[in-house]
Order: C-alpha cells, then structure tokens, then sequence
C-alpha cells in the first residue's frame, strides 16, 4: 500500500524484478515431487470462477497475473508485467509487459491476452465471484450488465503495453491485479472448452496441468518454458482428493504424504501439537481470517434487523473455541485483529439468551421459528454448526443442519433464496490482499450479491457502498490514517445491519514432511493459501 499511496502525490514508475534467491538456495537442487492430500475434490481451476482457499495456490501455480507478492510476504511486487506508471491523480495505470512469456499451449502472451482475461471476469455470462473488484475500471457497470461487450477503460497501447484508466482513484488496484480474477488466460483455450476450461486449465504459470482424474487426484507438471527461470523447484505435484484428514496426518507419519492440505485434524491437534517429534514439521501462522454466520437478509425473517441481532446475541463463541482446542480468539466484527482498521474498543453483541429472546418478541416471534444452517461436512465445521444450532434452539429457533461437500455449499450461497443461514468454517474469509477493503466488497458489498457471488447474506446497503468508494478513493499517504478510519466506521455500521454473526479468528497451522524444505513463511503465505507451491522444494533430489 504505501508505494501504491504515493501515486496522489506524483507518477510512479516502478519496474519488475526476478524473485529473489532464498538464503538456503545452496542447498536446493531441481527436481522432486511431492504429494498433497485434500478431502474433497477440487471444484475448478479457471481463475474467473475459483474462489476457495483450497484451490486458490493450485491456480496460482498455473496462471500469473500482472502483479504478485514477494513469496511468504504481503509485499507487492509485478509478475507478469516488466514495470508500471500511475498517473498523478492516481486514475491512469499503464503496464510494460514481460516479453516471450508463454502460455503451456506454446503461444506467446500479449497485453490483448490481459485485457481479454479481465474483461471476461467482469462478462456476467462467466458469473465470476471477483467481477465487483474491477469496479474502478471504466465501463465496469455497462459490461457488467451486458450492455457492453468489453470494459472501455482497458487500452492496448501495443503488444506488450496496456494502459487502465478508472473512474475514480482506487487505493487497492495494484491489489487487484494481484488477485487470481485478474490471472490471464488464452482466449483460444476458453472457447475451446467452455464451461469446462476449470477443468482444462491453461496458463503462463510453474506448473500445467498434467493429470485430473476426478474424485481421485490430479497431477501437476513443471512447466520448462516458465519465464521466471529457476522455478518451479519440484518437478511434480500430486494432489490426492478423497483423503480424511485423519488418514492423511497417518499417511504423512508413514512417509506417504509431504502436506495434509485440510491441515491438523482437530480431534488430533493437542495430541500432535504435543508429540515432540511433530515439533520441527509444525509451522503456525496468524491468517486474516474472520469465520462467521450469515443470514440471508432477503429471507423472512432474517429481512428483520432484530432476529438477525438475537441470532448474535444467542451464540456462545466461548464454547465454539473449545471445540477447536482454543486456535482462534473471539471476533466480534467482520475484520480480524491483524488487519488495518479493526476497531479495538468495539464490544459487539454480548452474549445475552434472555436479551436475544426479547429481541425475538419485539419482531413478534416469541414463539421462535425454523430455519436451516447450511455447513461443509468436514469436521470440525458440523460439530460447530451442532453447537451454534443448541445455542439458537435456547432462543426457540430450530435449525436443521444441512452438512454438505464445500462447492455445495457455495453454491447454494450463491442462489438468492436457497440457504437462510450458511456457518462459512472452511470456506471462512481469508483477505485476499491486506487492506480493509478486501474484508468488504465480495462478501458484503453490492457487488456481491448477485448469483454466483460471495455474498450469502445478500446483504447489499447502498450508504455503505457510497462510503467504501470514498475510502477506497484517499490515495493521498498523507490522509492513510483517515481512509483507515473510515473503513472501520464502515463496519462498525454493518453490525449495526448485522447481516453476519462473527464467531472467530482462526491462527494456522500446517504440517509438513522433513524431505520437503523450504522457509516457513512458504508453508504460512498470506497470499498463496495454503502454500506457496513454486518455491518450496525436495530434499531428497540426488
């Protein structure tokens, strides 16, 4: 953000770099393979549509975008592009691409490659979950009803320059382009496929797909014409679906799996946690991470401000934290400590039976209603939904429990009048950049809440969208503290709306085999979620 905020000041010029070499590269050789493991299959790998924390470092690992994170870090730095400009007033990006970048087909990728990959998220007719993050661009709102066919404000100045001209300063886009929406793909491959290039994915990134039998794994290959030489270090991924969790942490202890990607079962977590010899393969890290409960608020009676608040009201965090062994702290807002902008002496909604009983009559429910939770079917998640449904039938609302496969429950999100309550655990918010807007426009902006999106609550409070856009329009480094204040107000008014009940902010662990090296950060990246796939390597290459 701070290079980004100078642009309110003067024109920036900033220009790419190659990753740099990690202190241990000395020890690294080319090669190797690795296998991960996953419960649930994988539900696509078009960067337009993916958008779980379970695919998202898989399609990292295929596609680039025009700008990226320096690897374990939340510091920005370009990709695919050579250098950029912003204009004074912070409303002009222009690009110098990369040269002899190729996708895994062999053809060389070109700036109308960029602007075709952008313009197709924004295109309704992908109901892409990330379209609302190109807000900014001009033309956004024609293309994004169909009215027009690409985004007026995207120019190919020549084969590798292309220049964005947005409707407003926006102190988040190099973010944006940053993000897997804005991933470019080949247009030749997408009409190829159709609806099936999730499952045909081809990009400029490490690895190409190599393998995808579904229900069972898929397979990863190096790419050798990777413009950023030296990477990937493996040679192979193998990401096998289907695996329990508890399976998979015995399959690791047998030397049979190198990551558990569902992470440390919970019923085995104080038990691992105090096994010493788990000691040096057990990385934990801090996540911007809110996990919470939605109520859809275009859904009787969740249309009612008052049952939405009993709803908070009725919850017992403290116990839902015992149920995870004590890894996450109490949230009482949609942003996490960790992140800018969370207001520190704000108390939510207590804790109060009685008082959410009362707000129950006052919305002429006294005698409760039924309702249904839905909630991903890998544990602990139901046995968290069951003590959030004990805790609601106190109040008298009966919750039926619908435990379901995570794209499942996504999808069912994303339908306007499927699902009343959805408890968002393993598919919770994790930032997709570290800056208060991110926490927002997704998952409780306007933007959200159309089919397909990010937005279960369907909550959509136009005041509010005025002010993100205020807030997202301070570029000035001298006004930073005040664009923070104003995204936390911001919030601070969305619990007044109470569209969600915050239940928790969730630590990370992850664990790892001892012939898989690599810096901790690597394993933790804020970004690369859950591991950052290019970089990490094998020791046992000969």
């Amino acid at each position: 953000m701070r290079k980004l905020l100078l642009a309110g000041v003067a024109a920036i010029t900033l220009s790419a770099f190659p990753a740099a070499a990690p202190s241990f590269a000395q020890e690294i050789k080319q090669g190797g393979s690795m296998t991960v493991t996953y419960k649930d299959d994988v539900s696509t790998l078009d960067p337009a549509i993916g958008y779980d924390w379970q695919n998202w470092s898989m399609i990292k690992s295929l596609f680039d975008g025009l700008m990226d994170y320096q690897p374990g870090t939340t510091e920005l730095r370009p990709e695919l592009a050579e250098s950029y400009e912003i204009s004074e007033d912070g409303t002009v990006f222009t690009f110098k691409l990369r040269q002899g970048v190729k996708f895994h087909n062999g053809r060389e990728m070109t700036a109308e490659d960029v602007k075709y990959s952008i313009e197709r998220t924004v295109n309704p007719n992908t109901q892409s979950p990330g379209a609302g993050f190109f807000g900014s661009i001009k033309g956004f709102e024609e293309a994004s009803s169909g009215a027009a066919e690409g985004l007026s404000g995207i120019t190919v100045e020549d084969p590798h320059t292309i220049r964005f001209d947005l409707s407003r300063p926006d102190a988040t886009f190099l973010h944006v382009l940053a993000l897997n929406f804005a991933h470019v793909v080949p247009k030749e491959e997408v009409e190829k496929h159709g609806a099936d290039f999730g499952k045909n994915p081809v990009g400029t990134g490490a690895f190409k797909l190599g393998e995808w039998t579904l229900g069972q794994r898929l397979v990863f290959e190096r790419f050798e014409d990777y413009w950023n030489k030296g990477l990937p270090k493996l040679d192979q991924i193998v990401f096998e679906v289907g695996q329990e969790p508890v399976v998979a942490l015995l399959r690791l202890q047998n030397g049979e799996v190198d990551v558990p990607g569902d992470g440390i079962p919970p019923a085995k977590f104080v038990e691992v946690t105090n096994d010493p010899k788990f000691k040096d393969i057990i990385i934990q890290g801090g996540q911007l991470h809110t996990g919470y409960v939605t109520m859809n608020v275009k859904m009787p009676p969740f249309d009612e401000v008052e049952v939405r608040k009993a709803v908070n009201m009725a919850i017992n965090k403290d116990r839902i934290l015992r149920i995870i062994n004590g890894r996450a702290v109490a949230a009482n807002q949609p942003l996490p400590p960790s992140m800018p902008g969370y207001a520190k002496d704000y108390k939510g909604y207590a804790y109060d039976p009685e008082g959410a009983k009362a707000l129950l009559a006052e919305a002429g429910l006294a005698d409760g209603f039924e309702t249904e939770l839905y909630v991903m079917n890998t544990d602990p998640q139901p046995r968290i939904a069951q003590a959030i449904q004990q805790d609601l039938k106190e109040i008298g609302i009966n919750v039926s429990i619908k435990s379901l496969a995570q794209a499942n429950v996504i999808a069912a999100g994303g339908e306007e009048g499927q699902a009343p309550m959805i408890w968002s655990g393993g598919m919770a918010w994790i930032a997709d950049f570290p800056d208060p807007s991110n926490f927002y426009g997704p998952i409780l902006g306007c933007g959200g809440a159309v089919p397909g999106g990010w937005n279960w609550a369907w909550y959509c409070n136009k005041e509010l969208d005025a002010a993100a856009a205020e807030a997202d329009s301070i570029v000035d480094p001298a006004r930073a503290e005040e664009r923070i204040a104003k995204w936390s107000d911001i919030y601070l008014k969305v619990m007044e709306d109470a569209p969600w009940a915050p239940i928790f902010n969730e630590e990370r662990f992850t664990i790892r085999s001892e012939r898989i090296g690599g810096d901790d950060k690597l394993f933790v990246d804020p970004v690369h979620i859950p591991v950052h796939y290019d970089e990490v390597y094998a020791k046992d290459v000969q």
